[in-house]
């Protein structure tokens, strides 16, 4: 097999452990010898061990004079568990490929030296973009000082997220209520704006079969006025942190009663209400990597509006609701003209039962 094929391989491995790794990155490695897979290991959790340790200790004896392949740069210091470099060292690898180098301070090239330091080859760089792609909320959080944003919705062929009413039950089918779930269990946090906690009282949870996943809620309100006994505040799974709500500052004492119910947090104002910016900086600063803004159609189309908005996640039914009276996906002023329409550049289209999912990136043209 290539190097290619081998870091394939680590990329895989590292991907099994999605939604579990907080806030740590997702990694995975595989150790190869004369041609020849001997260990492979993941990084499953905070406070396991690295994903190099696990391939290292299937790989035992076998790793001397081995190559590793891992898809994130060694570590190179003492956290909650021993620098993964000087592991690697101590097992008499001879050659090691990292995909890329790890942003964060505490390593940002020093495992890579400390490889180099020992005698052993070090290559960088194979498969950049998926493994980049891999890793997006981790390197936003250390390299743009700000989670990673994906803006989600569930919508009918015309671009409607609910019908006259408001009502949003059900555009989609079982089955993109289903995956929606698994983006949540792929971001650290799920954002709403108060409007969507008043139509439709979501509790904001990921449900799935035997996964117990903490998220953290998020809510932007623009008076600060929303009722308490919501399901966002009241339905609380163990181990769920408490939910934050974002009010401008000039509401904070209508928003006062919630309290008792969630953290409180003013920002500054914005076109929408809230600072947005300002938003993503406060979660960064609490640990959040990744964000999932669940609607509605103004709270997505102030992330889009302030560049903020990373990736598209389109559940697409096909149906038709009608322009009048219903709700559209981007709150915003049409454009002039199609040249001057915000584009999204997609990825993946992907059938889900009746419907179809986008995978998009969000155009900063």
């Amino acid at each position: 097999m290539t190097d290619a094929g081998w870091m394939s391989q680590a990329l895989a491995l590292a991907a099994l452990a999605e939604g579990a790794t907080h806030p740590n990155p997702l990694v995975g490695c595989v150790v190869v010898k004369d041609g020849a897979l001997v260990g492979r290991g993941i990084h499953r959790a905070a406070g396991e061990p690295h994903a190099e340790v696990a391939a290292l200790a299937e790989a035992g004896a076998r790793a001397r004079g081995a190559a590793l392949y891992v898809n994130l740069e060694p570590c190179a210091h003492h956290g909650r568990t021993p620098p993964c470099a000087e592991a690697i060292v101590a097992a008499g690898v001879a050659r090691v490929v990292a995909a890329i180098s790890d942003p964060n301070p505490m390593v940002d090239g020093r495992g890579l030296a400390t490889l180099r330091a020992a005698g052993i080859a070090v290559e960088t760089g194979l498969l950049e973009a998926e493994a980049r792609a891999l890793n997006a909320p981790f390197l936003s959080l250390h390299l743009r000082k700000r989670p990673a944003v994906t803006v989600k919705a569930a919508q009918s062929l015309d671009g409607r997220i609910a019908a006259r009413a408001g009502s949003s039950t059900w555009i989609t089918g079982e089955a993109s209520r289903r995956f929606a779930h698994r983006l949540r269990l792929a971001h650290d946090a799920v954002l709403v704006g108060a409007g969507t906690i008043r139509a439709d009282d979501p509790a904001l949870t990921v449900r799935l079969p035997g996964i117990t996943a903490p998220r953290l809620r998020v809510v932007l309100s623009a008076t600060g006025e929303i009722d308490p006994a919501a399901r966002v505040f009241t339905v609380t799974p163990p181990s769920e942190p408490r939910t934050r709500v974002y009010v401008p500052r000039a509401a904070r004492d209508r928003a006062a009663a919630l309290g008792s119910v969630a953290d409180v947090v003013p920002v500054g104002g914005g076109p929408s209400g809230i600072d947005v910016g300002e938003v993503l900086f406060d979660l960064a600063a609490v640990g959040i990597r990744s964000v999932l803004v669940e609607g509605g159609g103004r709270t997505i189309a102030a992330f889009v509006t302030a560049g903020l908005a990373d990736q598209a996640a389109l559940f697409v039914a096909p149906s038709w609701i009608g322009e009048r009276g219903a709700t559209p996906v981007l709150d915003l002023p049409a454009a002039d003209a199609p040249a001057k329409a915000l584009r999204l550049d997609v990825r993946r289209s992907i059938p889900i039962g009746r419907d179809r999912l986008l995978l998009a990136t969000v155009s900063r043209d």
